[in-house]
């Protein structure tokens, strides 16, 4: 059984960071040259880490199957950053940041990591600055800030609707510079397929190189992943078509233990599924409900256009059921607000979509400030519907969005195999069972630049792992396995593509394990995922060859992940007998329909241990709160 052991520092929570930091063995500079680390991905979380490992002095080997890293999903995040400088002066503080996130995922994630995460939030900050990232700034030239959802406090830095662009930008020039000294080099379209473990430590990657199919393998003295999350295991997402969950995967099937698989964020302002032959969904800004009102009629079948139905006949359900925090209530809140309004056959003209409406806004600012806010994402909306959202209300439903289960880490990022690291989103580690909006680029950044690098250190001053070159047989067995694995997929020509076997699984977890799960849904999902296993292992017909370009190949492999992730994330779902955040069992919840958590059994992390295919073990993490009250989560 794999031992949890989060190691956690003794003390105050508030001098934890700290003091742990000091009591950090070190490596010397002159030694840090003879370390090699691997980063694998290179968005928020791996560029920011490869940069500051490099500026350090290691020798880091990063790698994306991306053409630039430039083109990391994090690109893709446009409302903003938090972090708890109170330049509002507004009551913010680190400990109401802390309170904040830790609320937000329902008292589900561990104290520590929180407060750490909320403590160096105001590095980040200073760090992107200093990199030149382009900021909003107010009238008098001081950096602007905004609200977002689950907190009272205008606490979000952003860059327009743009913010992750320009905060990898900087991440992204900061690795180019150790690129150009030499101390970072950079490996593109390569596809980790595999971590090898020598004697139960990580000693580096298997890749597949995009463009020639040829199988490498790569040494190090450590591994890092930061390579995002696995909202696609839903087919339809915000997330990009090639973000996948290979790499946390198959170093799950190595001995990482899988933490909350089933903890899914729903994000709730997605535009709404238009057509069968839709291959993602376009997210539109959390921060758009600073000023956008969300509503649907008060009328059930309301064919009416927007325009033509009275102010009296509008049903503004998230200020009406959450007063207090209105259209700024935490996502999973207001995405099965959104579901309840639908169900009840109030979507917007029929339609599985609510409006989000800026005419109040534009008529208290005028359409100048509005532009100025959101003014991209504007032009987004109406290139992709065509109505213009300044004269005509949003649609908007929610979608498949994060997801804040990941590999299990301890306190200093590392998982259950010794010397395999994971960062951002990749890893389960900061938001419990509901990420609040514009906290992943601030857990993606303090990751990398923050924390990594100092506990990276601490393990390579530590433990003195020795490196392992690539003959040994232990990477020769790996690259056999996965040469193996591609010949497998390329011999089965059947009659259904890739697409078709990831689109049916799409269609069964969205309709049993996404907005609203319950006992009898979750036990045929799993039923009915490993029926599509066995029949995708016998018809699914993969294309083209192995010593090329093959982007049929590389969704395969994709694909085949999920269709085991997705059995585990139904199996976490069934195995979790209470409602919180995003995980919401419609056996458990209050009278008046909101989530209810089962705190005496179910305060703890769920840490699946791999077995075989179909086959895991549960861990448990005991939750301790020592400085927080566990209350039930009201946002009224």
């Amino acid at each position: 059984m794999i031992k949890l052991d989060s190691k956690v520092p003794e003390g105050k929570l508030e001098e934890k960071w700290t003091n742990h930091k000091f009591n950090m063995k070190l490596v010397n500079p002159a030694n840090k040259r003879k370390y090699d680390i691997i980063v694998v991905g290179t968005g928020l979380a791996g560029a920011s880490a490869a940069a500051s490992l490099g500026e350090l002095g290691y020798n880091v080997k990063a790698f994306t199957f991306h053409d630039s890293a430039r083109r990391a999903h994090s690109i893709a995040a446009q409302g903003g950053i938090n972090a708890a400088k109170n330049y509002q002066n507004d009551g913010d503080s680190v400990y109401r940041l802390f309170y904040d996130t830790v609320k937000g995922g329902d008292f589900r994630s561990r104290e520590a990591n929180v407060y750490r995460l909320a403590e160096v939030s105001n590095n980040i900050i200073d760090q992107c600055v200093a990199q030149g990232v382009p900021f909003a700034r107010d009238y008098g030239g001081l950096l602007d800030n905004r609200s977002f959802g689950g907190a009272l406090v205008s606490r979000t830095f952003y860059a327009k609707g743009q913010t992750g662009q320009q905060l990898l930008l900087g991440a992204y020039t900061a690795m180019n510079r150790q690129v150009n000294l030499g101390t970072v080099k950079l490996y593109t379209r390569r596809e980790m397929l595999d971590v090898v473990v020598v004697d139960g430590i990580a000693k580096g990657i298997v890749v597949r190189n995009m463009l020639t199919g040829e199988i490498e393998k790569y040494s190090a003295h450590a591994v890092i992943l930061a390579t995002g999350g696995y909202a696609n295991t839903y087919f339809l997402s915000t997330s990009a078509m090639n973000c996948n969950v290979t790499a946390i995967w198959r170093a799950h099937k190595k001995g990482a233990a899988f933490a909350n698989p089933c903890f899914t964020q729903i994000h709730p302002t997605c535009l709404p599924v238009h057509g069968e032959n839709q291959s993602k969904l376009t997210l539109m800004s959390e921060s758009l409900r600073n000023d956008g009102r969300i509503w649907v009629s008060k009328i059930k079948n309301d064919m009416r256009k927007p325009n033509d139905i009275p102010e009296e006949e509008r049903d503004y359900f998230l200020e009406r059921k959450y007063p207090t925090y209105g259209n700024l209530s935490p996502r999973d809140i207001s995405s099965r607000a959104a579901k309840e309004a639908y169900d009840d056959g109030r979507g917007a003209q029929g339609q599985e979509a609510v409006y989000l409406d800026f005419q109040e806004a534009i008529n208290r600012l005028g359409k100048k400030v509005i532009e100025e806010r959101y003014g991209n994402l504007f032009e987004i909306y109406q290139t992709i519907t065509g109505d213009n959202p300044y004269e005509v209300p949003m649609k908007i439903y929610p979608a498949p969005h994060y997801t804040m289960g990941g590999l299990w880490v301890d306190y200093n990022l590392m998982s259950t195999i010794p010397g395999l690291f994971v960062a951002g989103e990749a890893n389960f580690s900061d938001h419990g069972a509901n990420r609040l909006g514009a906290s992943a680029l601030m857990q993606g950044l303090a990751d990398g630049y923050f924390i990594i690098p100092y506990t990276i250190g601490n393990y390579l001053a530590g433990d003195k792992p020795i490196l392992v070159q690539t003959d040994h047989p232990e990477f020769n067995k790996v690259q056999k396995e996965i040469e193996d694995f591609i010949s497998k997929l390329l011999s089965i020509k059947g009659k259904k593509t890739v697409d078709d076997f990831h689109k049916q699984l799409g269609r069964i977890m969205w309709n049993k394990v996404g907005m609203g799960r319950n006992e009898k849904g979750l036990k045929e999902a799993i039923e009915e995922i490993r029926q599509l296993r066995k029949e995708f292992w016998k018809d699914v017909n993969v294309v083209g060859v192995s010593n090329d370009v093959n982007q049929c190949l590389e969704r395969a492999g994709r694909v085949a992940d999920y269709l085991e992730l997705g059995e585990l994330m139904a199996l976490d779902a069934l195995n979790r007998n209470e409602s919180c955040g995003g995980h919401f069992r419609e056996e458990y919840q209050t009278p008046e329909g909101e989530a209810l958590r089962n705190d005496e059994e179910y305060t703890f992390v769920s840490a699946w241990e791999f077995k075989d295919v179909g086959k895991w073990e549960l861990n448990k993490e005991p939750l301790e709160f020592e400085s927080i009250k566990l209350a039930t989560r009201s946002y009224k």
